[in-house]
């Protein structure tokens, strides 16, 4: 049976603009290779209504699970919460359990709950609490959707409580293969691998180091003992 398929949106201006460095993608791949989770697509949008809602409308009914970063902050421009009310139809409002999670947490740090801050606990209609033991203000799952603060340590935390709820499937396994030779070299030895083993994927990675051209060859899939065969298969027949 295949792995359940993955897709991520990143939402801010922020990203487009080139102002900051998008992390949150390469640490959700990671861990969703991890957990058996095949993250299909990534699209990055910006602080638009109409663009976030088209997004997670198109995302979610193409692929398991949605995960989305940013925009859920207590700023005019952190709108994402309301875009996903809207892309499924649903009321937003102030909700009980998360007021009480930010009210307890400014309380303890001697911070006051105010209008600003109380945005973070608008939650749409039906959705359950992702949450946030990092900076206390919740994320939030609302179907196949999981919506999840853009500040990377408190998006880390996020993940790892999404992924406790979600069943995986079998891990995504890689091995690399450091080759000494232009692609052009290899390119027909790679494909006639490809044709071997349908089931893999196996990417080749060009560098260039003091002149001289390489690759590393990445043979990736589910099943240890393929990936091994293709990797072994690889080097022999490159003669390496």
């Amino acid at each position: 049976m295949s792995n359940p398929t993955a897709a991520m949106l990143v939402i801010g201006d922020e990203i487009l603009s080139g102002r900051t460095r998008d992390a949150n993608m390469y640490y959700l791949a990671g861990e969703l290779a991890k957990h058996g989770v095949d993250l299909r697509e990534v699209r990055v949008v910006s602080d638009d209504p109409a663009a976030i809602i088209a997004a997670v409308t198109a995302l979610s009914q193409g692929h398991d699970h949605v995960f989305t970063s940013g925009g859920i902050g207590p700023t005019h421009d952190d709108i994402t919460a309301d875009c996903i009310a809207q892309a499924f139809g649903v009321g937003i409002d102030v909700r009980d359990d998360a007021r009480a999670i930010l009210a307890a947490h400014y309380q303890k740090t001697g911070t006051e709950l105010n209008a600003a801050r109380l945005r973070m606990a608008r939650i749409p209609d039906g959705a359950t609490l992702i949450e946030n033991p990092v900076s206390s203000a919740p994320g939030f799952t609302l179907q196949n959707v999981h919506v999840m603060a853009g500040v990377p340590s408190v998006f880390q935390a996020m993940v790892a409580s999404v992924l406790a709820t979600v069943v995986g499937g079998a891990p995504l396994l890689s091995q690399t293969l450091r080759v000494d030779r232009g692609e052009g070299e290899i390119a027909a030895t790679l494909a006639a691998l490809a044709d071997k083993h349908p089931h893999l994927s196996i990417g080749c990675y060009p560098f260039q180091v003091n002149g001289a051209f390489g690759a590393n060859v990445v043979v990736r899939g589910t099943n240890g003992a393929e990936v091994d065969a293709a990797v072994t298969a690889l080097a022999r027949d490159l003669e390496l």
